[in-house]
């Protein structure tokens, strides 16, 4: 009886169009958009050459190190980073009012000034850039005081003293270690969200099924509540059937991706296909959760679940890049609760830091997430009596 009436539930799905275009036809044809509109969002903001100033007075030609470094930023070439206007003061807060500049800068006897109109990535680079300038100015400046004091002095190593000048410069700058994935791209949150409104979309089969085992939804749920045969086989081998058609969904929904739209999941692909089995596994418990929870029609409970995925989605970034850290900023609580916001940050992780610890804590998230859920909808469903069928 198991796995005829896992036969029959898997029959039942897919001939029913409806279900088919929500979980199969859906998440395509929105993908298809994605594409269209994200394909060359991130080639037309590279990083340009920025145009910054510079006060080209007597304590700038003093600064004998501000201006090597500066002309080497701005020679003409593949590394160029500054294209530099040299001027007075007067003139270029003129050009910094006019947006003609990203910003200029002035120097005192030991100081350096920076003047920037508002905040934003030129002017941080700008400043960031400047800031290592000065630090090393101030390095460099410290050994030759002291070895000027050692001039004279057969015992003193000027090569040693130069090299550990060299070595504390060195030191000096960010250690940073590049882990993450050689194709960066900040738009994949858009697919991650996709992969994950997919799969929240298949509760829709677990809730269909679910509906037509309750004696108050329909005959067939009559016929089922009277009978003989093993409630628990029924369930567990329609959910069964409602998860691998689900499955059967994503995979074509990857392979479209993959094949058809040139996205790159990154190198992880069986982690990939991990959290996406997961993630269905969430949306099979919210569709048990709304099948149970709600005592209304089969189309209102549609409704629910379609209004209540689209909701996490959204949360989780997918009408907007923003929205996700504008959540995590001042609500964080909520994505820790969002299935959709689960799935996306694990991939997320996964797409730029690899299978590490907040992967596998999003996908336990997702795990504790469905249990709960079902854990609910059991309980509901137990405690439902009917005085007649």
């Amino acid at each position: 009886m198991f796995w005829h009436n896992f036969k029959y539930s898997v029959k039942t799905l897919l001939k029913n169009k409806i279900l088919l275009f929500w979980v199969f036809a859906f998440p395509i044809v929105l993908g298809v958009f994605f594409h269209l509109a994200f394909q060359n969002i991130e080639k037309n903001e590279k990083l340009k050459i920025i145009d910054i100033g510079v006060v080209d007075d007597l304590q700038f030609q003093n600064r004998s190190i501000f201006k090597e470094a500066l002309n080497t930023l701005s020679e003409k070439g593949e590394n160029q980073m500054f294209s530099i206007t040299y001027g007075d003061e007067e003139e270029l807060h003129e050009q910094l009012e006019k947006k003609e500049i990203t910003g200029y800068v002035s120097f005192g006897k030991d100081d350096v000034y920076l003047f920037v109109r508002k905040s934003g990535i030129n002017e941080t680079i700008f400043r960031y850039v400047i800031d290592e300038i000065a630090s090393n100015e101030k390095i460099i400046n410290h050994y030759i005081s002291d070895g000027m004091s050692y001039v004279g002095n057969e015992n003193v190593d000027f090569n040693m003293m130069i090299q550990n000048m060299m070595q504390t410069i060195e030191s000096s700058q960010g250690n940073i270690e590049n882990v993450s994935n050689e194709n960066l791209s900040y738009t994949m949150i858009e697919y991650y969200t996709l992969i994950a409104m997919a799969c929240l979309y298949g509760g829709i089969f677990a809730m269909v099924i679910m509906n037509s085992k309750l004696a108050n939804m329909n005959a067939t749920g009559k016929r089922t509540a009277i009978s003989s045969l093993s409630k628990g086989k029924l369930i567990i081998s329609s959910l069964l059937a409602s998860y691998i058609v689900q499955l059967l969904g994503i995979v074509l929904l990857f392979l479209f991706t993959i094949i058809c739209l040139k996205v790159d999941y990154g190198h992880h692909l069986p982690f990939v296909i991990l959290l996406s089995f997961v993630g269905c596994l969430g949306g099979l418990s919210l569709g048990i959760f709304v099948s149970a929870m709600f005592k209304k029609n089969e189309n209102t409970k549609t409704g629910i679940l379609i209004a209540f995925t689209m909701l996490g989605c959204f949360l989780s970034g997918m009408m907007g890049i923003t929205m996700k850290y504008t959540i995590d900023k001042y609500i964080p609580i909520l994505n820790k609760i969002n299935p959709a916001s689960m799935i996306t940050d694990g991939f997320y992780s996964l797409y730029y830091y690899g299978p590490n610890k907040r992967f596998f804590f999003n996908i336990i998230s997702i795990l504790l997430f469905t249990i709960v859920l079902t854990a609910v909808s059991i309980r509901e469903i137990r405690r439902q009596k009917y005085d007649s069928i």
